[in-house]
């Protein structure tokens, strides 16, 4: 009888956190479904530049179903240095000369066994010539997904410590002595923002060092950008997280955002090929700031590209960081018109 009342106990209590019971529900459901969309896309095509190919090579590269495209050689060497294609295959004296993206090792390998396949049935006494425009021939995936790991890391920390620490503030009634001063509610979050940044760029500055300097992830570009990207990162996922712990009530609800605000952006960071997916999911990936992170961390440590190539990326991070700004100080009206 006393387990009995026990379990009834625990059911009733679970009966009326409608917000649990609809994140235990409706949370696995959204990641299924996610995680169906992307794996059930298309086969990976991949996008080869061709120059000065005879023809015979390129209707067998065509019928190997790789997504082909003629180019003069200045601007095959152009949309390869802005990764719109994964290999430019230009044919000097007679012998193929292969040009690879190879900032992601899984489309440089499939690149490679293609054109291998082809030269054997086509050009048997040839041997390609092979270049890298980004990485190198036998880069690890640790490498490619390096860039990503930082960011991500940086971002699920920071969200979870900075929601259950502001969600402390008011459990405890801090924000509510606070609430009852003349402060006003920018400053009120303005102050919250700042406070608990100073500890997430410290603690982005530490993660990107030591993955550079001490794991030694493959890097190009100007660490100034990576410290400056991580620190972005730091600042949107905690003004994220400060709006999500205001429609929470304790920490477990907190953890139960992670399926709903976390997962479906590594869908969408480059840990999985996001161009195999339907056009409307790859779009549905633009919302969503691990993008950009990624992106622009990609692009400065493989690719060792500069301010000019990441500034559209740290504009749509400040942009974001800036709107959850503004919605904190709107949500503080629950507790206060100032």
């Amino acid at each position: 009888m006393r387990v009995r009342a026990i379990m009834i106990r625990i059911l009733i209590q679970l009966k009326h956190d409608k917000r649990t019971m609809a994140l235990m529900i409706f949370a696995p459901m959204l990641i299924m479904t996610f995680m169906t969309l992307i794996f059930g896309g298309s086969d990976y095509h991949p996008k080869i530049g061709i120059v000065n190919a005879p023809q015979s090579f390129v209707t067998i590269l065509e019928n190997e179903d790789a997504k082909v495209t003629f180019y003069s050689e200045g601007e095959a060497e152009e949309s390869i240095r802005d990764s719109q294609l994964d290999a430019v295959i230009n044919f000097k004296n007679g012998a193929p000369y292969v040009l690879l993206e190879g900032s992601d090792p899984s489309k440089s390998k499939a690149v490679l066994m293609l054109v291998q396949k082809l030269t054997q049935q086509s050009l048997p006494l040839m041997k390609p010539d092979i270049t890298y425009v980004y990485g190198y021939a036998n880069m690890s995936s640790i490498d490619n997904f390096g860039p990503i790991l930082i960011g991500f890391f940086v971002f699920f920390i920071v969200f979870l410590i900075a929601g259950v620490s502001f969600l402390g503030e008011r459990t405890t009634g801090t924000l509510e002595r606070l609430l009852a001063t003349p402060l006003r509610r920018w400053e009120i979050v303005v102050g919250y923002v700042l406070g608990f940044g100073v500890f997430t760029i410290v603690q982005s500055a530490l993660i990107s060092l030591y993955s550079v300097y001490v794991l030694h992830l493959f890097m190009v570009g100007s660490f100034a950008l990576v410290l400056l990207i991580t620190v972005l990162t730091a600042m949107v996922s905690l003004t994220i997280g400060i709006f999500i712990s205001a429609f929470t009530n304790n920490e477990l609800q907190m953890i139960q955002f992670i399926p709903i605000v976390i997962v479906p952006q590594v869908f969408f960071s480059g840990l999985l090929d996001v161009s195999t997916m339907a056009p409307w999911l790859q779009a549905l990936g633009r919302f969503m700031p691990l993008t950009y992170i990624a992106d622009a961390l990609r692009n400065i440590m493989i690719r060792g590209k500069g301010w000019y190539d990441i500034q559209n990326d740290v504009f749509v991070l400040a942009g974001i960081c800036l709107f959850f700004i503004v919605a904190n100080v709107l949500v503080l009206k629950r507790y206060r018109s100032i």
